[in-house]
């Protein structure tokens, strides 16, 4: 069995829902948050890259997103829209359809903007019925969560069993390009520490 990372479960529930685009009128955001890059991952670049993709699905955008847009490439220097505009933005599309938000790896997102991020997402789930979203994280933020969203979620936890860890971390030992720098009794030492440290999800 191949040991599912949060990036995959993701990708597995991306997939799934944009199967259901063409019959049941749906639109499909979603975000990575890459660690490597938290720096650069701002509220403004996370919830502005949903919009652009729901409003990307639209046969029309609506005459006020439009006019936005164009005021702001006006300014000088071009500066970009600031949250709550994009949050008022994403409410109004999110009405025109049913909207599936996806968000993985938000505890990679850097603390102060993980929790502008949960409050924006708040805001749509609060007065945008038709709206949900999924969120992959560690546990060690589960409570975060829970409360930025008023108590209105599901959290279900995963977490791979040692067999499924165990071939994963072989299976790209095998694929290093300097094998020679691990023995079987170092690779017995790294498989036991990852898998006894391995977090639920």
């Amino acid at each position: 069995m191949k040991m599912l990372m949060s990036r995959d479960i993701s990708s597995l529930v991306v997939d799934r829902l944009c199967d259901k685009l063409p019959e049941h009128n749906i639109a499909v955001a979603y975000f990575y948050i890459d660690f490597t890059a938290r720096q650069e991952q701002s509220p403004t670049n996370i919830l502005g890259s949903l919009l652009k993709q729901i409003v990307g699905g639209l046969e029309r955008i609506p005459d006020n997103i439009r006019q936005a847009f164009r005021d702001h490439k006006k300014v000088i220097g071009g500066m970009g829209l600031r949250v709550p505009e994009i949050v008022e933005m994403l409410l109004e599309v999110t009405f025109l359809q049913p909207t599936f938000i996806c968000v993985d790896a938000l505890d990679e997102c850097v603390e102060e903007h993980r929790l502008e991020v949960l409050d924006s997402l708040r805001q749509i789930l609060e007065k945008s019925p038709y709206t949900r979203i999924f969120l992959t994280g560690r546990r060690h933020i589960r409570g975060e969560i829970y409360r930025h969203l008023n108590g209105r979620v599901a959290i279900l936890s995963i977490k791979p069993n040692d067999d499924d860890i165990a071939g994963y971390i072989r299976m790209r030992l095998k694929n290093d390009p300097s094998p020679e720098a691990m023995n079987s009794g170092l690779e017995g030492e790294t498989i036991k520490s990852i898998t006894e440290n391995i977090p639920e999800m």
